[in-house]
């Protein structure tokens, strides 16, 4: 593991814990949830097995905190990216555009590993709870929109979303697939079904 640079005892204890937790989603994606023991994310960060249990006392709080870890980054970038849209439309552009870009990077595959893993049933509440609270702010601007059957409708328009991230997955490039699936959303939540281009796709 990198040398450790902190000026403080309790910089360097978040430091730490970062890494582990770091090693500990490396393993899930790549090994499954069964290989997220405090030994082995110990030896993946480079911390002896004691030092993991300052931290974790065990395979179950390692996942626990993974299943936080695997939507708090994901929902701050895209609190971020939906902050300056000036619309229920752009916010849910904003949220597909940065979905897909998330996507691209692999910033889904702890979750979606979790969700795989046959979880407690308290974890598995835990993930669908951590998804309903993600997905909030793009069904809020659908209803905003007075879209009919709101609910139906943003359910819809989210199917198109996992296809495209499954695209992306699958190697189709990122523009592309983003220009494909604003255009179709486009479509869907104006009122005439405008078929206007969003800036990225040129004039």
């Amino acid at each position: 593991m990198p040398k450790i640079n902190a000026s403080t005892v309790a910089e360097h204890r978040a430091q730490q814990r970062e890494a582990l937790i770091g090693a500990a989603i490396d393993i899930l994606v790549n090994e499954g949830a069964a290989a997220v023991t405090p030994a082995a994310v110990g030896a993946r960060a480079g911390l002896a097995r004691s030092s993991v249990y300052q931290y974790f006392d065990s395979s179950a709080a390692l996942l626990a905190t993974i299943t936080e870890e695997a939507f708090r980054r994901s929902n701050e970038a895209l609190t971020r990216a939906m902050a300056t849209a000036k619309g229920p439309l752009e916010r849910v552009e904003a949220f597909f555009r940065e979905s897909l870009r998330l996507g691209a990077e692999g910033a889904h595959r702890p979750a979606v590993a979790l969700m795989n893993a046959g979880l407690p049933p308290a974890c598995q509440q835990r993930l669908m709870e951590l998804h309903l609270d993600q997905v909030e702010p793009f069904r809020a601007a659908v209803r905003e929109l007075g879209a009919p059957e709101p609910a139906l409708t943003a359910d819809l328009i989210a199917g198109m979303l996992h296809t495209a991230l499954a695209a992306v997955e699958n190697g189709t490039p990122l523009d592309t697939v983003t220009q494909r699936t604003l255009a179709l959303v486009r479509r869907c939540l104006t009122p005439d079904g405008s078929t206007a281009r969003a800036p990225e796709e040129g004039a």
